[in-house]
């Protein structure tokens, strides 16, 4: 028997859990069954954005345009009955414009000049920071302790966001100039880096026929915002066996060259590795991954499928790589191939890479 065919630990789920988790199991289907109304294909970036909304990240959309990110990212706010915000980054762009200002206002009883807070678009559910590379860092700085904090300081005074709160912004990855590319520790509150892809070829003729008639289509309402904080409470209490978790951290560990005792590709292509929130992530993605399957643990196979978008804005790799066309991307997919698996993990045979960091 697979060791990821059971629940960890031996520990069986009370009636309570499986309930619960059958309802995050229905709610995501009927969202991504609302999005589909209006957006072709992309099961796999829905399915990574209902991961990250779940598990209480935020994430970025990397794509060349006319891919749909800007829509989808609006049929999913529509779909989670939440408010909706978008922010156009332009290099103009001031951090008051996002996170709001202060004015003075006169009260006419008593003549008095106060001020008075007026809220930015940062105060929404989803906010779409589109074309984020496309203003100054002063701006892009601006959404840190959003991300970070859901709250702001304008004037000494804190401003709490309303949950649920995410960010989903998108980058265009072909044009360059004229751009200011995100600075390493905003990249690393990103829960996910997502990548857009090209639909297929009978993906696109669906696009086309949809979108050249006078037919519109529109997303209901599937779930609530209260529902919706319920749900990230569950996926909070999905339990993860030490295995999994260990198979977590050697994606991330292995990263880090300066540590030694890596992979010889990582010593080759690799100039700085992912840091311990890479972890966290790591775990977290694959406990909602769990969840959007209806199971109320997470294994092995959870982690492998959320590694590339959680690793892949973290690796920075070096002109070596550069040099042969590797891609952090390939990085993921060449530790997937050499980490043991779970059941070498657990007691089998590790290859000579792995003993040191498991003798502890």
């Amino acid at each position: 028997m697979n060791v990821d065919d059971v629940s960890p630990a031996g520990a069986s789920p009370n009636q309570d859990d499986i309930q619960l988790v059958q309802r995050l199991h229905d709610a995501c289907q009927r969202v991504t069954s609302e999005l589909s109304k209006v957006i072709v294909g992309q099961q796999q970036v829905i399915e990574e954005l209902l991961i990250t909304m779940f598990a209480q990240g935020h994430c970025l959309l990397v794509g060349v345009p006319g891919l749909a990110k800007t829509m989808m990212i609006r049929a999913l706010a529509d779909a989670l009955s939440l408010e909706f915000s978008r922010i156009q980054f332009t290099p103009d762009l001031m951090p008051s414009d996002i996170t709001g200002t202060e004015v003075i206002q006169e009260d006419k009883s008593t003549g008095q000049r106060l001020f008075k807070f007026l809220p930015g678009p940062i105060f929404a559910n989803v906010v779409l920071a589109d074309e984020i590379n496309r203003t100054p860092p002063k701006t892009q700085a601006a959404l840190l302790e959003a991300m970070q904090e859901h709250q702001v300081t304008v004037g000494g005074q804190r401003h709490r966001l309303e949950e649920p709160f995410f960010v989903l912004a998108t980058q265009n990855p072909i044009e360059q100039e004229g751009t200011y590319p995100l600075p390493e520790a905003q990249l690393d509150r990103f829960m996910f880096n997502v990548m857009v892809d090209y639909p297929s070829e009978e993906e696109e003729l669906e696009i086309v026929r949809r979108t050249t008639t006078d037919v519109q289509a529109s997303v209901s309402h599937a779930i609530s915002a209260e529902e919706i904080r319920e749900l990230q409470r569950i996926v909070r209490r999905v339990p993860v066996a030490d295995h999994v978790a260990r198979y977590a951290l050697k994606f991330t560990r292995l990263t880090r060259r300066e540590k030694g005792d890596v992979p010889e590709f990582i010593e080759r292509f690799v100039s700085w590795g992912a840091g311990p929130r890479a972890s966290q992530y790591l775990v977290l993605g694959a406990k909602a991954r769990a969840v959007l399957h209806g199971r109320m643990y997470a294994s092995c196979d959870d982690v492998r499928a959320v590694a590339a978008p959680v690793l892949r804005h973290r690796i920075l790799t070096n002109f070596n790589a550069d040099a042969e066309g590797i891609k952090p991307d390939d990085i993921v997919r060449r530790l997937i191939d050499v980490i043991p698996s779970e059941e070498e993990a657990i007691g089998g045979s590790l290859p000579e890479v792995f003993r040191s960091a498991d003798a502890g």
